[in-house]
């Protein structure tokens, strides 16, 4: 399909520079058969039927962005410094990250990269040093760290900030407040460069609801990398290539849900992680798997879904791969019209934004 059917018009205005409060004060679209339905996320346990499973994404999003400088070696012994900033992509090793860089044009194989607060040109403060053993030609740098394992955790703590999104820190600055609320309640295990944002929209009241009305809750690990938030390119997504993410649906998980498909139950998808996750874990016969490492499943319309039955999502970027998915599980014409309607009357957008509820459409 060509990149420009999923292009869409959306005013400034629209983006949600901070989330709702209370979280599940959101607003709620819900999309199903074709039709349109204006509520708000605490309504969600409504739309759910007892013996329904809903999967969320128990990923922590680390503070991924690093600002420092390139360091390499110049004439007569001097050092040649330039201010650069990392953000984070896919853990390879102990001690190596992939990630992408800017001015990512300024940086080659054999720099040395210093992380950490500026003083004075120089990064002193709380220090962080890493080589770039290799610059592939997706964009991506291999970064390898002089700390390893935990201690190389703890540093990024200590360096990084929180990673927002790009159309969010174009308007503004990150702040501590982004800390808790660029973190979903089900925050477990770090490893993500983004929230699965979805999943944004919890407080354990609503869970609590969720659970009373007879809905089985589980979790799923999709580390989010920062390929997320950029955009396909090629003018045919045939064309694109998808970065991959490591992700871990757990034996126990993959039984559970299974039980709940063979007693009639939905598989209901907090998020596009947790759904790509288990589409990867998922057979030709529908049977989930355990799975454990990497995916770059890529969903446009004309797949055929295997595993999710109900997708709960924000609202996404024009051409990017996440309407695509959205577009193949709900229908290309019902969600541009579905977009449509959230344009018009105010619904704020991407990852502080608003939700939607979408019930997969007839194969």
């Amino acid at each position: 399909m060509k990149t420009a059917d999923f292009d869409f018009d959306l005013p400034e205005e629209r983006i949600a520079l901070r989330p709702a409060e209370p979280r599940d004060s959101a607003r709620l679209l819900v999309v199903h058969n074709g039709e349109l339905e204006d509520r708000i996320i605490r309504d969600l346990p409504g739309f759910l039927r007892p013996g329904d499973a809903l999967v969320f994404n128990d990923t922590r999003v680390i503070p991924a962005r690093l600002s420092g400088v390139r360091q390499r070696p110049g004439p007569e012994g001097e050092t040649l410094t330039v201010e650069v900033e990392a953000t984070l992509h896919h853990r390879d090793g102990p001690e190596v990250w992939s990630a992408f860089m800017k001015p990512g044009k300024r940086i080659k194989e054999g720099d040395r990269i210093r992380f950490g607060q500026l003083v004075d040109g120089a990064c002193e403060l709380g220090r962080l040093d890493a080589t770039v053993m290799s610059k592939g030609e997706d964009g991506l740098v291999a970064l390898k760290f002089d700390l390893t394992g935990l201690a190389l955790d703890d540093a990024i703590r200590d360096v990084g900030v929180m990673p927002l999104p790009p159309y969010i820190a174009a308007k503004r600055a990150e702040d501590d407040r982004d800390r808790s609320d660029y973190q979903t309640m089900f925050a477990q295990w770090d490893g993500s460069v983004a929230a699965p944002t979805a999943g944004l929209h919890f407080t354990p009241a609503l869970l609590e609801a969720i659970r009373a009305r007879g809905v089985s809750t589980h979790a799923v690990t999709l580390h989010v990398g920062a390929g997320t938030f950029l955009p396909v390119k090629a003018d045919d997504t045939a064309d694109h290539k998808m970065h991959s993410e490591w992700g871990e649906v757990p034996a126990e998980t993959a039984r559970a849900l299974n039980a709940v498909r063979a007693a009639g139950g939905r598989i209901v998808c907090v998020g596009t992680t947790s759904l790509r996750l288990l589409e990867s874990a998922a057979d030709e016969e529908r049977v989930i798997h355990p799975f454990h490492g990497d995916t770059a499943i890529f969903i446009t319309p004309g797949y055929r879904f295997r595993a999710a039955d109900v997708l709960m999502t924000n609202f996404h970027l024009p051409k990017s791969t996440l309407f695509m998915l959205v577009s193949a599980f709900a229908g290309l014409e019902t969600m541009k019209a579905a977009y449509a309607h959230a344009i018009a009357d105010g619904y704020r957008f991407y990852s502080y934004g608003d939700g939607s509820l979408l019930f997969r459409s007839a194969p």
